[in-house]
């Protein structure tokens, strides 16, 4: 038997049984007993191998002898006036992620990270003006939740969870971490375990068109929102530098695709800033994008982060979008800051 102990917690199951299978501690058969162990970690979200009390004590000794049970560990917490608590998460290799959870009356949402840093440059974006230190494991990944459902006292999985709803929109562009991305959904919304229905799973992207058309051929039910933040050539590839080596209509082309498998609407993120994009011309320009594509438009509070060059558009300009939008039938939601006193905001996550 190796000496070499494996963190339990972001394999599969498949994964698991082949690590006891390998070690003698179950038959090939014994498919229950991987059951069993899914059901503590992911259902109880146990944090001990002896807390696993269905399972004979022989087995849980033998269990340690080839797997460590361990989280991150948490670093700080932060709580806000409005009710959104942040994390700070300390990785084993030091590295820190932030995740962030913001209660709703009907809903619960965590905002999960996918990166150590990024590898866009978006000017607006805190997290956009550090470099990339890595992609985030599956286990990283699955772990901001477990660790968030630790702090909010949210097991065992029941109806009314604290937790309904995940968003893939903290540190990082998840989609440049892909295959993690995939296995952590996979394992999130097991029905087996943590329960999460892909409907309630949002991956947020800057718009990487091979990769969106690569989600879209997994055949999840997750929805997809795309930071958009100008329907100008000219004045996204400013605001999103990026953004130059991906056409609008090469975006467009992908998110056309991802709604043709999946007919699964596409979500606009929007911020609109004084004298960058608060034009009529601008406005025009958002509307016959939102035409071309099954679409829904979120305006959203811009969040400062030292940069003088972005200010906040006033509330006129923010009102002539939603009412241009709305006559167009196309549907729009402001949404307003959450977290903001905290630098919990979209943008403003930091490690901080």
């Amino acid at each position: 038997m190796t000496n070499l102990k494996t963190n339990i917690i972001g394999l599969s199951r498949d994964q698991i049984k082949s690590i006891l299978v390998d070690a003698n501690l179950i038959k090939l058969n014994e498919n229950f007993r991987v059951k069993q162990i899914w059901h503590w970690l992911y259902f109880h979200g146990v944090t001990c191998i002896d807390d696993m009390t269905s399972i004979s004590i022989d087995l849980r000794e033998d269990l340690k002898k080839v797997f460590i049970l361990k989280r991150p560990k948490l670093d700080k917490e932060q709580c806000s006036t409005d009710g959104t608590r942040k994390w700070l998460i300390k990785l084993d290799d030091g590295n820190l992620i932030e995740t962030v959870y913001i209660p709703e009356d009907n809903r619960g949402t965590l905002c999960i990270s996918s990166q150590v840093g990024c590898t866009l440059n978006c000017k607006f974006c805190h997290t956009g003006t550090q470099k990339l230190v890595k992609n985030l494991s599956t286990e990283e990944i699955v772990s901001q939740l477990m660790i968030a459902k630790d702090q909010l006292e949210d097991w065992p999985i029941k109806e009314n969870r604290k937790i309904s709803n995940i968003v893939f929109m903290g540190m990082g562009e998840p989609l440049m971490n892909f295959n993690n991305l995939i296995k952590s959904i996979e394992k999130i919304s097991s029905d087996k375990g943590l329960n999460i229905s892909q409907k309630r799973i949002v991956v947020s992207t800057s718009g990487i068109p091979k990769m969106i058309k690569k989600l879209a051929d997994e055949n999840l039910k997750v929805n997809l929102a795309l930071s958009l933040h100008s329907a100008i050539e000219e004045t996204r590839n400013k605001i999103m530098p990026f953004s130059k080596k991906f056409s609008l209509i090469e975006i467009k082309e992908s998110l056309l695709y991802w709604y043709s498998k999946t007919k699964r609407r596409i979500t606009f993120e929007y911020i609109v800033w004084k004298d960058i994009n608060d034009g009529v011309d601008d406005i025009n320009a958002l509307v016959n994008f939102c035409k071309s594509i099954p679409s829904k438009v979120n305006l959203i509070e811009y969040n400062p982060i030292g940069d003088e060059f972005f200010r906040s558009a006033s509330q006129n300009s923010i009102n002539l979008y939603k009412d241009l939008l709305e006559k167009n039938k196309i549907t729009v939601t402001v949404r307003r800051s959450r977290g903001k006193d905290i630098d919990a905001a979209c943008g403003q996550l930091a490690n901080k």
